[in-house]
């Protein structure tokens, strides 16, 4: 039977501390019930009477199915027993299952920090534990500052987890909480704890301030700790903490640990991390470990000609084992494996030695080395290769276009812009004219092709602009520039796809990657 370990989220309250995330009480809800749903053990809710939004969602704590939520706190003030102790207090009265309390382990703290005495610090930190213990909840003590506590004074910083331990704390977790341990020293360090008290349950907590925190994680586990906290994507304070998206599958997928979750909950594990992402407003990392975009994408043609003969040439686990999928990308650096692999994942059969390959291999060659990026513009790739392959269909010709902008003072004398766009088409045999304003001339443009052809194809009413992005490609050139316009796509159905324009001319650029953004939506909706 392979070992347990508990995984113990600490997002809601740790990673809350890092700068830019300020999560409402909807998101803690939220994120909360995907934890449990996921499969975590602890939850960490926050810390009682530290601010409105943890004592409202400690005030309504959400139904849990499996995980256990954690309150966090401190242990008892000095000159005060733990149960007159206000701190402690507001912790109990939430009624949650486990009660987390952070203590100082480290010699010089307690005296720098605390300006207490080293002697009280191991009673308060006793009697914090007893009390939680003698009031029904499970105790997790987290011993701050722990490994540079042990460096500096070992015997103390063992003294501390004694105090805990003697109190009755479940769990003594060892905490990296400036982030600059060696992962060596972790080990060295944890063996040693565990040595010293070999009947306790060990965690251990780590930032990510050496960018380190998931390896000193894993060597913790290896000497021995049962218990990991973290933090999904790795968000927290400063550098973040342990980011446990990249050490769940690692500890079961390549140590062989229990951590609770089904392998079917596993392929879930990329949900979770871009709820999460959701919820901060911010864009996943595509090259984050196991869950990312770019993490099973593979560009080289030498790479991409290994995979075809045998996966494991390149990729160090099933992408579909994460829930992932692999992604043979097209660039300057594409053979002709990377071309027909991409053409299977697009649904387009073609044979190996089919003579269109050659001429797309070169034309992507070309292309890119005019300004072209089709790694992130798939969508204009595959129209390209539809079209050489005479499988595109033509939904419009396009006469011209005009896009003006003009700039304006009103009879107060407040400047304001006016952007217009005219457009010439022949849709299904009928010429067609619109003009339209925007916020812009690209707006304006934009406005104008959908007033002209939504008549004609009602599905582009689903079709939305979601990201518009314009990259100098050549910025000695100055304002004659070239440039790349890149635009993200979506349906009514969260679908997305991104097209591409390169041009002197950003407008002749932004119009180049709508109509691919047109045409793209049109094929895949049947039209």
């Amino acid at each position: 039977m392979a070992e347990r370990i508990y995984l113990y989220d600490s997002t809601l309250r740790d990673g809350a501390q890092a700068q830019g995330i300020d999560f409402s009480v909807a998101d803690k809800q939220a994120i909360a019930a995907a934890l449990d749903a996921f499969g975590i053990d602890y939850i960490e809710g926050g810390w009682p009477g530290a601010n409105p939004t943890d004592d409202a969602f400690f005030g309504a704590l959400p139904k849990t199915k499996t995980a256990k939520i954690s309150a966090f706190g401190m242990t008892r003030r000095a000159g005060r027993s733990a149960s007159n102790d206000p701190g402690l207090q507001d912790l109990l009265a939430v009624n949650t299952p486990t009660v987390c309390l952070v203590g100082k382990s480290w010699d010089w703290q307690v005296e720098t920090a605390l300006k207490v005495s080293t002697s009280e610090n191991l009673r308060m930190i006793s009697d914090s534990l007893a009390h939680i213990r003698a009031n029904g909840r499970e105790a997790v003590f987290d011993a701050e500052h722990f490994f540079d506590g042990y460096k500096a004074n070992p015997t103390y910083a063992i003294e501390a987890l004694k105090a805990a331990h003697e109190g009755g704390a479940n769990w003594l977790v060892l905490c990296d909480t400036n982030g600059g341990s060696m992962p060596s020293e972790v080990y060295r360090i944890v063996s040693a704890v565990k040595a010293a008290l070999p009947d306790a349950n060990l965690g251990i907590h780590c930032h990510n301030d050496t960018e380190q925190a998931v390896a000193n994680s894993l060597a913790a586990v290896e000497a021995g700790v049962r218990q990991v906290q973290g933090c999904i994507n790795g968000i927290g304070e400063r550098c973040g903490n342990a980011n446990l998206i990249a050490i769940i599958p690692t500890l079961m997928l390549k140590m062989g640990y229990d951590t609770g979750l089904t392998p079917e909950q596993l392929t879930h594990i990329g949900e979770l991390s871009r709820l999460v992402d959701d919820r901060l407003n911010r864009a996943p990392n595509r090259h984050a470990a196991y869950v990312g975009s770019s993490a099973f994408a593979h560009k080289g043609g030498l790479h991409v000609s290994a995979m075809n003969k045998d996966s494991r040439s390149y990729e160090h686990i099933d992408p579909a084992l994460v829930g992932n999928s692999r992604l043979i990308l097209v660039s300057d650096k594409a053979g002709r494996s990377n071309i027909v692999n991409r053409l299977h994942q697009m649904g387009i059969e073609v044979a190996d030695d089919d003579d269109h390959i050659g001429e797309l291999v070169k034309a992507v060659k070309e292309r890119e080395a005019l300004g072209y990026a089709y790694e992130d513009a798939s969508a204009s790739f595959e129209l390209m290769a539809r079209e050489r392959l005479g499988q595109l269909p033509r939904y419009y010709e396009l006469q011209s276009y005009r896009a003006l902008n003009e700039y304006r003072l009103d009879a107060k004398g407040r400047a304001f812009d006016v952007a217009e766009a005219t457009v010439k088409l022949v849709v299904k045999g009928e010429q067609v004219m619109s003009v339209a304003e925007g916020n812009g001339p690209v707006n304006a443009l934009d406005a104008a092709l959908r007033k002209a052809l939504t008549p004609h194809y009602p599905q582009l009413n689903a079709m939305h602009l979601n990201d518009y992005k314009v990259r100098i490609l050549t910025p000695s050139d100055a304002t004659a520039a070239l440039t790349r316009v890149m635009i993200e796509s979506r349906d009514d159905q969260g679908r997305t796809w991104n097209t591409l324009g390169v041009s002197h001319n950003v407008i002749d650029a932004s119009y180049n990657a709508l109509y691919d953004a047109i045409t793209y939506h049109l094929l895949k909706a049947g039209v």
